[in-house]
């Protein structure tokens, strides 16, 4: 299934498979996660979108993407998983498929844990790495403490920890330890983007099972999902956009379209550049995750530091350019603002990508 590019320079364009499976997912994302349910989901006690992603996972197999056949995946790469997460993003689906089909994921094939990870790759079983959602690739985490075999501590910030049914955990001993979700305490943190929302995992001599070392693991599962996220971004500023357009078409003033309005035009053809731009950017850092390159860190750095301001921009204009309505909890454009605004935090700031940067291309400043 891998469409992976065979020349060295990346290819930015999206092949037949690629937009065959994108097509295939926004079907299945129209008939299964429109705005209503979404906004009813986040009132509820059950924010994760169970039949969604039971749909998504069993009747796609896209949790099994990033996972090698022999290992019970589908033998695919980023770039396909980056398609998946740009229609995730354009439905803010209630899904935890970046972080369990990605992060977790990622972290699985580094420690070789084939049992668990073909788990994943199936569906059946939900992995959330224990690691603060804003920590950046590059960033310090925070570890249990191991003490006669048991785990001992508590991790907050930990993103779809809810939905999880075992969590990856870092201890101080330097291992990455798969733990039963039950053998946890579980409590939802208030979470601006209720799409995606976070909780407190607190361990009291809870048992795990020792995977592999956690730096390593954490370090790859942590830069896959900052590089994959910009497609998720992408998707949702290109939904904002989108959208913002349609409406300014339909609405009108003075007997004529809003859109017609040259300062309008003006506002959403700039937009449109960083847009397309930001869309360049994720293609890119997914295009260098999937075949290895040694300059992946600089795209993924170079994604996030473009990525959280367009999505956020676009979020805001399409809020405020839909008028009144735009401000109402039954539009859904609140979701796409909350979720652009948690995203500019998640794997690290925008600011911290640059800096990163810097480091990585030495080009620090003086």
């Amino acid at each position: 299934m891998s469409t992976t590019p065979t020349s060295t320079q990346p290819d930015l364009l999206y092949s037949e498979e690629e937009e065959a499976l994108r097509a295939a997912v926004r079907d299945l994302l129209t008939d299964h996660c429109d705005a209503p349910g979404v906004i009813a989901r986040t009132e509820s006690d059950a924010p994760h979108d169970r039949p969604l992603w039971k749909a998504l996972t069993e009747g796609m197999g896209l949790a099994g993407l990033l996972v090698p056949e022999e290992r019970g995946g589908q033998g695919a790469t980023h770039r396909e998983a980056a398609v998946v997460l740009e229609e995730l993003g354009r439905a803010v689906a209630p899904v935890p498929y970046l972080t369990s089909a990605v992060v977790a994921t990622e972290a699985l094939l580094k420690c070789g844990a084939d049992d668990l990870l073909a788990e994943l790759a199936a569906g059946r079983t939900i992995g959330a790495l224990a690691v603060a959602l804003n920590v950046a690739p590059h960033g310090a985490y925070r570890t249990v403490r191991l003490a006669d075999g048991v785990l001992h501590g508590e991790l907050t910030g930990i993103a779809d920890a809810a939905a999880a049914d075992v969590l990856l955990v870092p201890a101080d001993d330097g291992g990455l330890y798969a733990v039963a979700a039950d053998a946890a305490t579980v409590t939802p943190q208030v979470s601006l983007d209720l799409t995606r929302p976070v909780a407190t995992v607190v361990l009291d001599g809870a048992p795990g099972t020792r995977l592999g070392a956690a730096e390593p693991a954490v370090r790859r599962a942590l830069r896959a999902g900052a590089g994959l996220l910009a497609s998720e971004q992408s998707g949702l500023a290109d939904w904002c956009l989108t959208e913002t357009v349609r409406h300014l078409k339909e609405r009108k003033q003075f007997n004529r379209p809003v859109g017609g309005f040259q300062s309008l035009k003006h506002r959403l053809a700039q937009l449109w550049l960083e847009v397309v731009s930001l869309r360049a950017a994720a293609r890119n850092a997914a295009d260098l995750l999937a075949t290895g390159d040694e300059d992946a860190a600089v795209a993924v750095a170079v994604a996030q530091a473009y990525a959280a301001p367009v999505a956020v921009r676009a979020a805001e204009e399409a809020v405020q350019l839909h008028g009144g309505i735009g401000m109402t909890w039954e539009h859904p454009a609140h979701l796409y603002l909350k979720r652009a605004k948690a995203d500019s935090i998640a794997y690290g700031t925008a600011g911290g990508h640059r800096a990163a940067l810097a480091e990585l291309v030495d080009l620090r400043a003086p």
